[in-house]
C-alpha cells in the first residue's frame, strides 16, 4: 500500500519522484521487502521487472486474480515492465479520495478515478478483450477466484444469474456500461 500511495503521491502533487522515493523508502523496505525490491531496481533502472518477479511476490502469489493483476502491468506481447509502466499501473490502487477532492477540472482523469478504476476491474474479467464479459469469462474468473470450493453447476448458475441481471442489450454479455451500472452509484 505505501507503494502505491508513494508512487501516486509524487504524481498527484507534482513532486519530483526522487523527492518522494528518498522520503518513503525505509518505510516500504520494511514493509514489502521483495516490492520495495521490484520498486528500487525499476526505478534505478538496473532492470525491468519480469513477470517471473511479480510471481515471486506472496501477496500476489497466493491471490487467485494474481496472474491477472501481474498481466496488467504488462503491455500486449512484453516480458518486462519498466519502472513508468510499473507506477500506472499502481495508480489504479491508490484511494479515490485522495485525489477527488483536489481534482483539476481542465486536467486529465488521474488513474485512480473511479472510471479507470472499473476500466482496470472490467479487463480483469475481459480475459479475450473484446470489450464484452462473456458467461465463459466470468466463469473461468469465478473458477480462479473460489477453485474447486464450488461446483461447476452452482459457477454456472452464478454467472447465468450475473449475466442476465447485468445485461441490457441482450447479447448475452456485459458491456463496460452494463458493468458499471451494476458496480452502483458513484460513491
Amino acid at each position: 500500500m505505501w507503494l502505491l500511495w508513494c508512487c501516486l503521491a509524487s504524481e498527484a502533487r507534482n513532486l519530483d519522484p526522487a523527492t518522494e522515493h528518498r522520503h518513503r523508502h525505509s518505510t516500504l523496505a520494511h514493509e514489502s521487502p521483495r516490492v520495495f525490491f521490484l520498486y528500487r531496481a525499476c526505478y534505478r533502472g538496473i532492470l525491468n521487472s519480469s513477470r517471473e518477479d511479480f510471481q515471486r511476490i506472496p501477496e500476489l502469489a497466493i491471490n487467485p486474480l494474481g496472474d491477472r493483476i501481474i498481466n496488467a502491468f504488462f503491455s500486449e506481447g512484453e516480458d518486462q515492465v519498466n519502472f513508468r509502466g510499473f507506477m500506472r499501473t499502481l495508480a489504479h490502487f491508490r484511494p479515490i479520495e485522495d485525489n477527488e477532492k483536489s481534482k483539476d477540472v481542465n486536467g486529465p482523469e488521474p488513474l485512480n478515478s473511479r472510471s479507470n478504476k472499473l476500466h482496470f476491474a472490467f479487463r480483469l474479467y475481459d480475459l479475450d478483450k473484446d470489450d464484452k464479459i462473456s458467461r465463459d469469462e466470468l466463469l473461468q474468473v469465478l473458477r480462479m477466484m473460489v477453485g474447486v470450493n464450488i461446483s461447476d453447476e452452482q459457477l454456472g448458475s452464478i454467472a447465468d444469474r450475473t449475466i442476465q441481471e447485468a445485461d441490457q442489450d441482450g447479447d448475452s454479455a456485459i458491456s463496460f456500461t452494463e458493468f458499471v451500472k451494476r458496480t452502483g452509484p458513484e460513491r
